[in-house]
């Protein structure tokens, strides 16, 4: 759930639905062989258009889930989205146009957008919105007043008490009275206002402070009741509400399944997650939305994060591959303050860069939402576990992975169900043989994972697998102490010219793989070299003769090197 200490008026929107009393019907996972959602959050609505465009049509993502549109307090903090001023589409991510202009450029890519929504409450603060609209706690002139709150103007005090859950205030935020006719018709108008702009769903942020019949009843004056909704309903035990209620309404988002990963992926047995899902007492898994983390705990340290370097790229492997939900991917920026924004103001001029994580596009990550859509509807297969933390499974005759999270090598001959022939390893861009008893052998290193599907025959031009949008693709396993980093440079300006100072620094978020895409002309030859700085700028060159290679004629080359030492 987000951090809730501030907000604002929401402004109505023209048009509301008229009440329809017919309750709208459940709607499943998102439909389709793509499931696959990357949550770019805190993205400006340019950025995320142009990431359609270059990046997520191409790798295959079903969905595109955008920070909160509409009018917010004003302030540099993410928790801004969560504080409503207004039910005007305007941000500091962007306004009405920029909005309608990306849910068109996503749509054209292949992509539909689901809006993370806030309709549970309203702000705690007075001031002036971002779109202008002035405002107090209990007054948002032109949308609602005291009288449209909940009667309880205090905080929540016990989970296990339904009413004060779904009537009380989260962290002071006024509490909308969703029992209202007014309350209902408004939030309904907002929402059709937004299909209007074409939105395909709807995350609701906080559904579970919002009782079953009075989401029922709003989505049905929807102009789509059968527009897509996942739900934040975040369970535990012991709790009055939890997140089967809300079935007839949408999708719940299934939290423990994070938790889970977590723990085992950190301390457990990956042999352990033969039978992860519903034998887990999961939700159904054709109503379940998944994630490894999202932006509320990566922050609380409840679930795995980028700061886990390849213990969350492997989880996140894991649950690109796994049968069970529709996955979400989420997409976020590094930070050491948990109350920070993104960085420039939501402006993403490229990936890794200013500290834009764009976890959605690493090789590792991106390669496995092709692999998944091949793989829809394939039961599991040809399960083998080591007993502990090295695991393979296929998806029937589609696919094939292997996951190493232990710290030495793993060579062995697979067993799989694919069929004879050439395939290219998505995870590593290398070429694999299976031969006709459904065999291949592999070595993966530490902590890696092997990937392969029926989609991606070759590593060529031929292939499925989202090539780097850069000409050279760095990828290192190199290890290092606290405060060293890898980088790399050559014998290319854009490489640095082997000066040390000039030298590219790689991101460490898959550690021990560190990994750049650097923009270099097709057909382009160079040398190459990495090294390490520690923290007072002391260089050390790995050893042996400078590496080659060959931009190819499609404009790419992928290195998957080990650092020499």
């Amino acid at each position: 759930m987000a951090r809730k200490s501030v907000a604002a008026a929401l402004a109505v929107v023209a048009g509301a639905a008229a009440a329809v009393t017919v309750p709208a019907p459940a709607q499943a996972a998102p439909v389709g062989d793509k499931d696959v959602t990357a949550v770019m959050f805190e993205w400006n609505f340019a950025s995320v258009a142009k990431e359609c465009t270059d990046t997520l049509g191409p790798a295959g993502y079903g969905y595109v889930q955008v920070s909160p549109p509409n009018e917010r307090v004003q302030g540099s903090q993410w928790w801004t989205a969560y504080q409503p001023v207004s039910y005007k589409i305007a941000t500091r991510l962007g306004d009405r146009a920029a909005f309608k202009s990306m849910v068109e450029t996503c749509h054209a890519a292949g992509v539909k957008v689901v809006a993370d929504t806030v309709i549970n409450h309203m702000a705690n603060s007075s001031g002036t919105g971002t779109g202008g609209s002035t405002y107090s706690k209990y007054d948002y002139p032109g949308t609602y007043s005291g009288a449209d709150m909940d009667d309880c103007r205090t905080d929540i005090t016990d989970y296990r008490d339904r009413w004060n859950v779904q009537h009380c205030e989260m962290g002071s935020l006024p509490d909308l009275d969703t029992g209202e006719e007014y309350v209902r018709k408004t939030i309904a108008g907002y929402l059709n206002d937004l299909l209007s702009l074409g939105v395909d769903g709807f995350r609701v942020d906080a559904a579970k402070h919002i009782a079953v019949d009075d989401l029922k009843d709003i989505k049905s004056r929807l102009t789509d009741p059968n527009a897509y909704m996942k739900l934040e309903t975040i369970g535990a035990p012991g709790e009055a509400v939890q997140p089967s209620e809300y079935l007839g309404v949408g999708d719940p988002q299934e939290f423990t399944y994070a938790y889970d990963l977590k723990r085992v992926f950190s301390g457990e047995k990956l042999a352990y997650l033969k039978n992860f899902g519903e034998d887990w007492g999961y939700l159904p898994s054709d109503k379940a939305s998944v994630f490894v983390t999202n932006h509320d705990t990566e922050r609380n340290g409840r679930t795995l994060t980028y700061k886990d370097g390849a213990t969350y790229t492997l989880a996140q492997v894991f649950s690109l591959a796994w049968p069970y939900g529709a996955p979400d991917v989420h997409s976020g920026y590094s930070f050491t303050d948990t109350a920070a924004g993104g960085p420039n103001g939501g402006q993403v001029n490229a990936c890794y860069t200013d500290g834009w994580k764009c976890q959605h596009a690493w090789r590792e990550v991106a390669s496995m939402v092709a692999w998944r859509n091949t793989a829809h509807g394939e039961a599991v297969t040809d399960w083998w576990d080591n007993g502990n933390n090295q695991i393979a499974f296929g998806r029937g005759s589609k696919a094939y992975v292997a996951i190493n999270h232990e710290g030495g090598s793993l060579t062995r001959t697979f067993q799989t169900s694919l069929p004879a022939g050439d395939y290219c390893d998505v995870q590593s861009g290398k070429g694999v043989t299976v031969n006709s008893a459904g065999q291949f052998t592999a070595t993966l290193g530490a902590n890696t994972a092997l990937a392969l599907h029926v989609g991606a025959k070759t590593c060529g031009g031929g292939s499925t697998d989202p090539e780097p949008a850069a000409g050279a693709s760095f990828r290192v396993n190199a290890t290092t102490s606290w405060g060293e980093n890898i980088y790399v440079t050559g014998d290319n300006t854009r490489l640095g010219d082997w000066n040390p100072d000039n030298a590219l620094k790689l991101d460490p978020a898959a550690y021990p793989v560190w990994k750049l895409d650097v923009s270099l002309p097709a057909g382009t030859s160079f040398e190459y070299k990495y090294l390490r700085k520690d923290a007072n700028g002391k260089v050390t060159w790995e050893s042996g003769a400078n590496r080659t290679a060959t931009v190819s004629s499609s404009g790419t080359v992928v290195l998957g090197d080990t650092w020499r030492d």
